[in-house]
């Protein structure tokens, strides 16, 4: 069995874990920042990048002695190397070049969408290769066939805002708190998910890209209107993503042989959309796969399985690999028309 040793800190959360080759998490640790970002309503970069830096070493240290393990008696560092907020990206790719360089360990840089899109395989033992994946995030709402470790082929992707990206902005509108994602779900149980008539942008659109600015702002002016219960808004909004989600998920199942639909991101965790999409899978005749809500959103047993799986592949990196804040799991994709940077 092989021990890793995973870093995160690619978003606001720093996160370290010990994890074997035989799925067993001996140790981990996450602190979020959501206190600190809280008054701004929404990730500020330095904040993050200083709160990292103050962290993780002492959460490295917690889950080792957690583990009563050593650094000798890790097989590899595994570090998440981008993308994401750049400042913090560094500081766990640094902390891992350290460990690496200190303990003559090999050096594993981490794509950060590659944990999310192996994490199901950490959960669920049974689930093989190749699969669909829906990777629902706060920065990335992309479906791509998972083939292998580093063998990813993306299908679809955003146009526009990624659908964590449109939680966190509907929430703000309706005055609910940071982060968004889990405030809209709360408040959406109180309310009419059919009281407020919503857009689903692309819906039935031959290509199974997505998009969610124009319902963004269809949230903005129904709150602006004074007309509906922000409950009511909070379910509207909610079902319509859920509708979007399905629809251009289906769209990919038709084009993909996988026989499995893994579903995995922060959005992920949203018990709504984990039953909607679980529905389809069963419709379509596919296996479902969705990590538990822990392991969807950041953390760092994922980048310690995602180093398992590549280390297994004899897939390593040198002390001079750079920190990224973009980096497409497909960098081979077309660039989707009319899409951003972020797609």
């Amino acid at each position: 069995m092989a021990l890793i040793l995973g870093l995160e800190s690619s978003c606001d959360d720093s996160a370290a874990a010990l994890v074997g080759s035989d799925r067993r998490v001996l140790a981990q640790a996450v602190v979020g920042q959501n206190e600190a970002h809280r008054p701004f309503g929404g990730v500020v970069p330095e904040i993050a990048a200083r709160a990292h830096v103050e962290v993780l070493p002492g959460l490295i240290r917690q889950v080792l002695a957690e583990a009563g393990k050593g650094i000798d008696d890790v097989d590899a560092i595994a570090a998440t190397a981008g993308p994401g907020l750049i400042g913090g990206v560094m500081v766990a790719l640094l902390a891992g070049k350290g460990l690496a360089l200190a303990s003559g360990k090999p050096l594993i840089a981490v794509n950060h969408l590659e944990g999310h899109a192996l994490s199901p395989r950490l959960a669920d033992p049974a689930l093989g290769f190749p699969y669909l994946l829906l990777l629902v995030s706060g920065g990335h709402c992309q479906l791509l066939e998972v083939r292998g470790v580093g063998d990813y082929t993306r299908l679809a992707t955003t146009i526009d805002d990624a659908v964590g990206e449109a939680f966190d902005k509907a929430a703000k509108l309706l005055g609910l708190a940071f982060p968004g994602g889990p405030a809209i779900e709360a408040l959406a149980l109180e309310g009419d998910a059919k009281a407020v008539p919503l857009p689903r942008p692309l819906l039935g659109s031959p290509e199974p890209h997505f998009s969610f600015a124009g319902l963004k702002s269809a949230v903005q002016r129904a709150v602006a209107s004074g007309a509906h219960r922000p409950a009511d808004i909070a379910a509207s909004f909610q079902q319509a993503v859920i509708d979007c989600l399905v629809d251009r998920t289906r769209r990919a199942l038709a084009v993909s042989d996988a026989p499995a639909l893994v579903v995995a991101g922060g959005v992920a965790a949203n018990s709504a959309i984990r039953t909607a999409l679980a529905g389809l899978a069963a419709e379509q005749g596919r296996k479902f796969s969705v990590p538990p809500a822990w392991l969807c959103t950041d953390n760092a047993a994922m980048i310690a399985w995602a180093g398992a799986e590549r280390l297994a592949a004899g897939l390593t990196d040198a002390l001079d690999v750079s920190a990224r804040a973009r980096w497409p799991l497909d960098e081979m994709a077309d660039k989707v028309r009319g899409a951003g940077v972020k797609a």
